[in-house]
Parts: structure tokens; C-alpha cells; sequence
């Protein structure tokens, strides 16, 4: 896996302006230390990229943050409920998140990948 071969694979991350390749380059090292690739198999590229596409959202959040005068890092819940005078929107989303999930479950590529980790290697089942 490389910034050329993420980037082709996962489109959404193409603006070299938004994301660009030092801070994409910066968590493909992190994620590439955090996973086993003997445990990955051939799902490693997978599990690479939806972890670095996590932490590429997480870090782009920070940096609005710090843009618009806030503190980057800090932390929030999933919105579940919003008002706007007589216009309220709520979301369920228990349904994609993973229980125990945490800071994976704060974006959608966290789940996707959480919710592979969780069965790569977990190895056959016997009955």
C-alpha cells in the first residue's frame, strides 16, 4: 500500500490540497505498525486502508477545528438529535455501530474496519 495505490482506491481522498501526501504518507506508517499482516492475510491492503481513511477523516475534523478557532482534539459524541426552530432531524444509529466499538465508531470507514478486525484471524469454527 502507498498514497498512489489509497488514493486510486479510495477516490474521496484524491485532493492533494485537503489531504495532503505528508499527513497521508504520516498515518499509513502509524497503521502499518498497528496491524499484523501474517493476521491480515491478503486483507491487509483492506484493513490498511479503511484504518488509515479513519484516521485521515479524524485528523481532517482536528484540523477544521483549529481552523475555525476551536480546540482540534477535542472530543464529541455521534450527533443523534438536532433542532433548528421547528425543524428537528434525529438518526438511529445503533444499527452500524459496534458495541464496544469506541473511536472506531466515530466514522464509517472505524466500523468498516473494526468489524473486519474482528473476524480476521479469529480462525475456524468447530462444532
Amino acid at each position: 500500500m502507498n498514497v498512489i495505490t489509497f488514493r486510486q482506491q479510495f477516490a474521496e481522498f484524491a485532493d492533494v490540497q485537503k489531504y495532503p501526501d505528508a499527513v497521508v504518507n504520516f498515518w499509513l506508517d502509524v497503521v502499518t505498525r498497528m496491524l499484523n499482516a501474517d493476521r491480515w492475510s491478503d486483507l491487509f491492503d483492506i484493513g490498511l486502508a479503511l484504518a488509515l481513511a479513519h484516521h485521515l477523516v479524524l485528523a481532517t475534523k482536528n484540523e477544521a477545528s483549529s481552523l475555525a478557532g476551536k480546540s482540534p482534539g477535542a472530543t464529541q459524541g455521534v450527533v443523534t438529535s438536532k433542532s433548528v426552530d421547528t425543524v428537528s432531524v434525529n438518526y438511529d444509529v445503533s444499527q452500524v455501530m459496534h458495541e464496544g466499538g469506541g473511536f472506531w465508531n466515530l466514522t464509517s470507514y472505524g466500523i468498516q474496519f473494526l468489524g473486519m478486525a474482528r473476524m480476521v484471524g479469529a480462525g475456524g469454527v468447530q462444532l
